[in-house]
């Protein structure tokens, strides 16, 4: 009776452990661990649920792939991404960090309700994609600054710089430029609203819900979380008002000039 060499019998073993090993443990990158980014700041406090774990989260935590990111009724959280984008995360809030592939500039993120403000990096490669999910559909961006709430099954979507495409889950999406809004619902397979002017006072109303306080280095015209070119619109705004009153009020104390009676009739001039 023949025996099998010690040999075989090793590499019969390496290769059952293989073959026994999960396709999804051995070959996913995107492994919970894989740090996506830090947080930037809290006010007042916030949350990390990583796995089994609640971890307290403050200035220079770390923040994994796969993370979700909690805030209560009176807290908000930044977070700084490693490729350079930020996220304000409003109050009663829950982010997953799904994904965060710098390289790669593969980020995906889903907003299980609250609201999220992003400053998202511009995306310099074909396959790059920057994603914010929700049950109602997705908002995909290319180097934007844009607002995600999501709640009572209604995604809405804000956009101050940049474009963004809302797409339902069907498929169905409508491009949004800066200064417009739309929306779409969870459930319905009607196409996302057309997009619409958003009124000034909701801008700002939805940077106040989302703003953690300046960015390190940010200067004046990021300094409240409006960003630059939202911040010439709304500067332009504020001051077209005063200049109109200004030149109507100069206009209406100013009294016409006598007219010269010689002009209207010379023979009275001699």
């Amino acid at each position: 009776m023949k025996t099998k060499s010690p040999l075989a019998l090793g590499l019969a073993l390496f290769l059952s452990v293989i073959i026994a090993v999960p396709a999804d443990l051995s070959a996913d990158p995107q492994a919970a661990g894989q740090v996506a980014g830090h947080v930037d700041r809290v006010i007042p406090s916030a949350s990390i649920a990583r796995g089994s774990k609640t971890i307290n989260a403050a200035a220079k935590t770390p923040v994994d792939w796969q993370d979700l990111v909690n805030t209560q009724a009176s807290g908000r959280a930044r977070v700084a991404l490693d490729d350079g984008s930020v996220l304000n995360v409003g109050s009663d809030s829950s982010v997953k960090v799904e994904k965060v592939d710098a390289g790669a500039q593969q980020t995906s993120l889903e907003l299980a309700y609250g609201k999220l403000r992003t400053q998202a990096q511009k995306i310099a490669k074909p396959d790059g994609k920057f994603e914010v999910k929700t049950a109602a559909g997705v908002a995909g961006v290319v180097g934007t600054d844009f607002y995600v709430g999501f709640a009572n099954d209604v995604m809405n979507v804000v956009v101050y710089e940049g474009l963004v495409r809302v797409c339902n889950n069907a498929g169905v999406c409508v491009i949004v430029k800066a200064g417009q809004m739309t929306n779409v619902r969870h459930g319905d397979n009607s196409a996302p609203e057309p997009p619409t002017q958003a009124p000034l006072d909701l801008l700002v109303s939805l940077t106040k819900d989302t703003e953690v306080g300046p960015r390190p280095g940010a200067g004046l015209e990021t300094a409240g979380g409006i960003g630059k070119g939202m911040g010439i619109l709304i500067g332009v705004l504020a001051v077209v008002p005063i200049v109109v009153f200004s030149v109507l009020a100069t206009h209406k104390s100013t009294p016409p000039a006598p007219v010269n009676p010689c002009v209207l009739n010379p023979s009275q001039c001699g």
